[in-house]
């Protein structure tokens, strides 16, 4: 669910707190920057974690509803607007709508699976008025304090440059109107501070708005220590004007209303800048949201409309126009085209469609027209489904946020006990109050967790969509991280490593068989499966012209062979393992064997009522990239191995074309992951690279798994990351994205624990011990807003990784 009020790592973790003590939840995790709290258990109740965030001093959205901006053309006066949220308000699944006539818009929050976009247009409508097109406020929502920079940060900084003038201008030797100079009319000179300082301390109410309830709720965040740090400032600069009024004139001298202008003024802009930054990482979901259409051409009794994508429905038939996107997934009916299909999958080559082929959508068609089946909408689609991916990622943590997470939740607490230290410290030994007070305000500025709490999730945000744009779409946080550290990769063969569109391309027959009789038993056993190899037969039967029947009673036996019956003879294919399984000798055919296993092929071998009948050789060329990305991995110093059921002579083959140093042959499917396991015992941290279909439990059983493919449910279950389309290189690129990040993370942690580690020591007066100057509260809250914009700004860098 979605959280409201949070400002620092300590809400973070006062929120999980609060929710880990509900019974029955396993665990609580909130996400700063994407501003979402995760929560897993049994028979958890929403509502109570709901409560328990409330109790913790924060507020919760509901994720099931959405939020629409719908602008309005028509709108003129109150009845306008009565009208539109009486009629809307009225539609299945509106939660609430309100109109608002001067921005000329309606902000409708629904439940979508409910009612329709389409529904509230047409309330709209009926209402006599005219709905425009629609922004959605949901994930990608500016953060709250973006909303009206222009009031906030720049009501403080018009206040500000004055007020800092009255207050210091002295110092500079700068002159000042009579009736505002602090010795002749020293009343007046704090009058007017305070008269200035008012504007700014209403620019930055949202630090008391949200700092205020947090301590009350024992939950004190950064808002706390910076509303604390600017009233301590304040109140004591009213007791001085109150002096003053009373006859001290002497308090002129002892005003800190510049102070608390400074606090509020320079941590608005902080804040405001991390939120701009904050945007920036959503650009990569902004530019995958922007692939699929806003309109679709529908085919309704031969005749065509344009509707709205979101409209469309499965089972609907659409038109998809040359140069045009297709709308939603589906596949072809009627036509022939071909289609650009790389910014979902990263192939730059258009792929030729034909009736009966899958279409995509998001991806582009090329010069043929053609009709198409909708079989996917909404949050269905495969582009949607990216989106989801990419989200739930950037919501997540990384391990090595783990530290962060434990200091940042006791720091806040731990920051205010330290500067009350200070403070009592100082008094005891004599110093001046406005030296006591100047201490315990800088060190309850300076020391904001800020910065921890920003250093994992900004990274991952980055990181995460980069990826996407590069087409490696990341499961979650700690995927990415372990790609950081991963120092071996093991590649499947078949469909990884090689194009996984085998060839027939030699033929033994022998014992009174021919070449065609070969190929006719060996199809009609091929027939039944779905297997890469099944389908060489098949396409080299039909290429010869080879007429074949299904055989009857077929068997397979996964990563030895299959059979079956045909015309009343028993038939068995498969390679020599499995020849030995039913005690037929092969030895004839070994030598033919060898030769195409030492080219990189494999062998099947036929029998025919027991007798062996002839040797099929087939091959699987690598892929033209395979090469190009085991060498980057090289030179990223990770050692490179290879799993596959081939003989040991086929598989060396492939693997030196490659450039893989390390063979693992003959090995079934379900012994894969025994082997993952191995390589793990020898201390190595292993990234399986599969299909993420027969590879499953090996993609499980990896540090890392890594599917590659076009993102099908089985792919996204089984790995931790899915590169899309199948380019090796990109393998190559998620572990350097992977070094990219960790080494980010690690310079943001390091800096913000220096920075706290340094800071308050002098924040608290050290210095003044050996003659040193004394940290200003300005300087402090400068100091504090720069530690977290230099992280924020750290991670975008991330945004150039290529």
């Amino acid at each position: 669910m979605g959280i409201t009020g949070m400002t620092c790592a300590s809400c973070a973790s006062a929120i999980e707190r609060s929710v880990k003590k509900i019974p029955g939840v396993d665990s609580a995790s909130v996400n700063l920057v994407s501003e979402k709290l995760t929560v897993t258990g049994s028979d958890v109740d929403s509502t109570v974690v709901e409560k328990a965030v409330q109790d913790a001093g924060y507020g919760v959205t509901k994720t099931n509803i959405t939020t629409l901006s719908i602008p309005i053309e028509g709108m003129t006066c109150a009845s306008c607007v009565s009208a539109i949220e009486r009629l809307v308000g009225k539609v299945p699944g509106v939660e609430s709508v309100v109109a608002n006539l001067v921005a000329e818009k309606a902000v409708v929050n629904f439940d979508p699976e409910k009612t329709r976009l389409s529904d509230i247009r047409k309330a709209i409508r009926d209402a006599g008025y005219t709905p425009l097109s629609v922004t959605e406020e949901t994930g990608n929502a500016p953060p709250p304090l973006i909303k009206k920079p222009a009031f906030d940060v720049t009501l403080a900084f018009i206040f500000l440059v004055p007020l800092a003038y009255l207050a210091m201008g002295g110092m500079a030797g700068l002159p000042a109107p009579g009736f505002l100079d602090s010795a002749e009319h020293p009343l007046g000179h704090a009058i007017t501070q305070l008269l200035l300082t008012l504007p700014i301390l209403f620019a930055g109410r949202r630090f008391y708005a949200s700092g205020i309830p947090a301590a009350l709720h024992g939950n004190a965040n950064m808002d706390t220590l910076v509303s604390m740090g600017a009233t301590a400032a304040f109140l004591y600069s009213l007791y001085g004007t109150t002096r003053i009024f009373l006859g001290d004139a002497h308090f002129a001298h002892n005003l800190y209303y510049e102070s608390a202008g400074f606090i509020i003024s320079l941590v608005l802009v902080g804040k405001y800048l991390e939120s701009i930054a904050k945007i920036r990482t959503s650009s990569a979901i902004k530019a995958l949201l922007k692939l699929a259409p806003e309109k679709a051409t529908i085919i309704e009794n031969s005749m065509t409309r344009e509707i709205p994508t979101e409209d469309v429905h499965p089972g609907d038939m659409l038109l998809v126009k040359p140069g045009g996107k297709v709308p939603v997934d589906g596949s072809i009916v009627k036509g022939f085209t071909e289609v650009d299909e790389s910014m979902i999958t990263g192939e730059s080559i258009p792929v030729p469609k034909k009736p009966g082929s899958s279409l995509i959508g998001g991806s582009v068609n090329g010069e043929g027209a053609v009709e198409m089946l909708a079989e996917r909408v909404g949050a269905e689609t495969a582009l949607a489904r990216i989106v989801k991916l990419v989200e739930d990622a950037q919501g997540s943590k990384a391990p090595i946020a783990a530290l962060a997470d434990r200091v940042s939740g006791v720091f806040v607490p731990t920051v205010i006990a330290i500067a009350f230290l200070t403070a009592c410290v100082w008094f005891i030994a004599g110093k001046p109050f406005d030296f006591v007070l100047t201490t315990f305000i800088s060190v309850l500025i300076i020391a904001c967790p800020c910065a921890l709490g920003l250093a994992t999730p900004m990274a991952i945000m980055v990181a995460t969509g980069r990826g996407a744009d590069l087409g490696i779409l990341v499961k979650n946080a700690a995927a990415l991280e372990t790609a950081g550290r991963v120092n071996c990769v093991l590649f499947d063969k078949t469909g990884t490593v090689t194009k996984g569109k085998p060839l027939v391309t030699s033929i033994s027959a022998l014992n009174g068989f021919s070449e065609k009789q070969v190929l006719e038993f060996s199809a009609s056993v091929e027939a039944g499966s779905e297997h890469p190899i099944a389908k060489a037969f098949l396409g080299e039967a039909a290429s010869r012209g080879i007429e074949y029947k299904i055989a009857e009673g077929i068997k397979s036996d996964p990563g030895f062979g299959i059979s079956g019956s045909c015309d009343g003879k028993k038939i068995i294919l498969g390679n020599s393992e499995y020849m030995r399984k039913y005690k037929i000798d092969a030895s004839h055919a070994m030598l033919f064997a060898e030769t195409v296993s030492a080219s990189g092929g494999t062998v099947l071998f036929l029998s025919v009522n027991d007798k062996l009948s002839g040797a099929i050789g087939v091959s699987d060329e690598i892929k033209e990239t395979s090469a190009e990305g085991i060498s980057g991995l090289k030179k990223l110093k990770i050692e490179t191995a290879m799993i596959t059921g081939d003989r040991k002579a086929a598989a060396s083959a492939i693997a030196s074309k490659a450039g893989i140093e390390r063979v693992l042959a003959q090995v079934l499917p379900d012994e894969k992951e025994k082997e993952v396991r191995v390589l793990q015992d020898e201390g190595k941290i292993v990234a399986m690279v599969g299909d993420g279909i027969n590879d499953a439990p090996a993609l499980a059983r990896a540090n890392l798994g890594i599917a590659i493919g076009t993102g099908t449910d089985v792919a996204i279950e089984s790995a931790d990351i899915v590169v899309m389309g199948g380019d090796l290189r990109a393998v190559e690129k998620t572990i350097r994205l992977g070094r990219a990040t960790l080494r980010n993370i690690k310079q943001n942690l390091f800096w913000a624990f220096f920075y706290n580690t340094v800071s308050i020591p002098i924040a608290a007066g050290v210095l003044t011990i050996f003659g040193g100057p004394m940290l200003q509260p300005m300087y402090a809250a400068a100091a504090m807003s720069f530690s977290s914009v230099s992280v924020v700004y750290n991670a975008l860098r991330l945004r150039k990784f290529s």
